[in-house]
């Protein structure tokens, strides 16, 4: 789950609705960005499932009693999200080799797992490298296309978590810290930055949608008196089920 705390509720994000919408971000992007037509719709479709591992922990999620907040994707149990992660990107395989592939990337990129001690992370890491070894050996992709479909996802998937983890409207200033600076990747000679321009608009810095996008984000609104009364799982349960409406506007020049 991605969770953002309000003083009274809980907002919760399933992380694959989030990474529907990252799809949908990256489908509106300047098709010229992908350098290559023929795994263009690989990619599109790594982007929009890279997250699918998290659907059946999501679809029951658990109470933090230490934090006295639900787990979110930041701070959930490290060996069952690591199964997760790995089931998913074979979920993906079976639908598109290529699209596994960036997926992979994505996963073995995250710093608790590259870096880690933990027996459970090194065998995921490893068998990720294997993974990645070989499907680049089956598929003849450019190296340069690969890095560039890879930086596309990260960034879509950055642009997915800014409307997630950020209160609609937020100054720049107030914003969650991660995104303050902008995003890691660089397009067009430029940092990529996101910026709500008002409570349903956000504009990307540079220019890098083909078309404007309007969408909605479903997030479920879990009061903290409720949680207090019926516990956390049936507070869940009697959610209240929100459609936030983005307008991803295309900047003018």
């Amino acid at each position: 789950m991605i969770i953002r705390e309000t003083e009274r509720e809980f907002v919760m994000i399933t992380q694959h609705d989030h990474a529907r919408l990252a799809g949908e971000i990256a489908s509106h992007l300047e098709k010229e960005l992908f350098l290559n037509d023929e795994f263009l719709s690989s990619a599109l479709l790594a982007i929009d499932q890279h997250d699918r591992g998290w659907i059946p922990l999501d679809a029951s999620p658990i109470w933090n009693t230490e934090s006295r907040a639900p787990y979110s994707f930041m701070d959930y149990p490290l060996t069952p999200k690591i199964e997760k992660y790995q089931q998913g990107i074979d979920e993906v395989e079976n639908m598109n080799e290529y699209a596994a592939l960036l997926c992979s990337f994505h996963y073995a990129s995250f710093m608790h797992i590259r870096d880690s001690l933990d027996e459970a992370c090194a065998r995921f890491y490893q068998h990720e490298l294997e993974r990645q070894q070989r499907i680049t050996d089956k598929l003849s992709v450019p190296q340069e296309v690969i890095q560039r479909h890879f930086m596309l996802l990260q960034l879509c998937d950055d642009i997915s978590l800014y409307v997630c983890l950020n209160e609609p409207g937020v100054s720049k200033e107030e914003e969650h810290p991660w995104f303050r600076e902008g995003f890691e990747a660089t397009l067009l000679g430029e940092r990529c930055e996101a910026r709500w321009i008002n409570t349903r608009e956000i504009r990307l810095t540079p220019s890098l949608l083909a078309n404007e996008l309007m969408t909605t984000l479903e997030q479920r609104y879990v009061l903290k008196q409720k949680i207090e009364t019926l516990g956390f799982s049936e507070a869940y349960k009697a959610s209240v089920r929100v459609k936030q409406d983005i307008h991803f506007s295309k900047a003018t020049i």
